[in-house]
């Protein structure tokens, strides 16, 4: 499922040159602490960080998981959006969408006033 997702991420954007075909980081927890996982990775010129499992603490990979963990809470406040009770995809994107907007809002807002 790794190389699956990995292979599944569109290109980045930059300023300039071509655009990047995947990331240069993947940080991981311990479920994904397998030798065919990280020579994947290798393979794709892609550095990894992965807890070994029984050897390190997933405490490490806190500083940089905290960030997504954010932004999914920052999505739960929208109750229609923490559980999904639209069925058609374009209206559950528009919500996402203006739920973004909202957040991006309030940060603008509490950053400037």
């Amino acid at each position: 499922m790794l190389e699956t997702l990995v292979d599944a991420v569109p290109p980045i954007r930059q300023c300039w040159g071509r655009p990047r075909k995947r990331p240069a980081r993947l940080y991981a927890d311990k479920a994904y602490d397998h030798r065919r996982c990280r020579r994947a990775l290798t393979r794709r010129r892609i550095q990894h960080r992965i807890a070994r499992r029984g050897i390190e603490s997933s405490q490490r990979l806190g500083r940089h998981r905290w960030v997504v963990e954010r932004t999914l809470a920052w999505f739960a406040q929208f109750r229609r959006l923490a559980i999904r009770y639209e069925r058609r995809r374009d209206i559950h994107l528009a919500f996402s969408t203006l739920a973004a907007a909202l957040i991006v809002w309030r940060f603008i807002e509490r950053w400037f006033c």
